[in-house]
């Protein structure tokens, strides 16, 4: 009787364990997929973006939304030139930490969540802070959709 016991309270705690163990990696599994809010796309090649970024366009030049999204990621210390945009943007930041600078102002420090309206023909760059990746959906309008690129975010400008 007492081994009966026994073995049904060793089966118990073992099924108790498996459970919390099954629970804990289905929360972890969540966890990484819940980070993944968007395909990180295509590796950036051009010369308008300092260390790696990646593109993954998710709207593109459509007459019946004359909008542009695009989900932009940036590794650690990655960033884009000084540039502008003749339609203004707006960035949606969906994970990690990064910056944002327009011309003559101080650098804002972006996380998930944050919005920037960044109005038309103002010089502004985004990207990554040093330790962290970033990543955010840049809204742009498609209409007046150029972007003007300008000289690199120098070392300097990035650190300060």
């Amino acid at each position: 009787m007492k081994k009966a016991s026994f073995l049904t309270s060793l089966s118990f705690v073992i099924l108790i364990f498996s459970n919390s163990q099954l629970k804990s990696q289905t929360q972890k599994t969540m966890q990484t997929e819940s980070k993944i809010l968007f395909e990180k796309g295509e590796k950036v090649k051009n010369e308008n973006f300092t260390g790696t970024a990646y593109l993954k366009m998710l709207v593109t030049n459509n007459p019946e939304n004359p909008i542009t999204v695009g989900n932009v990621t940036f590794e650690p210390g990655a960033r884009n030139r000084w540039h502008k945009h003749l339609g203004g943007q707006i960035l949606l930041v969906t994970d990690g930490v990064g910056y944002y600078q327009e011309r003559g102002q101080p650098k804002k420090i972006l996380r998930k969540g944050d919005v920037i309206k960044c109005p038309p023909n103002v010089e502004h760059w985004h990207g990554a802070s040093i330790d962290s990746h970033f990543s955010h959906l840049a809204i742009g309008n498609s209409d007046k959709e150029a972007v003007i690129w300008l000289q690199p975010v120098t070392e300097e400008e990035y650190l300060k």
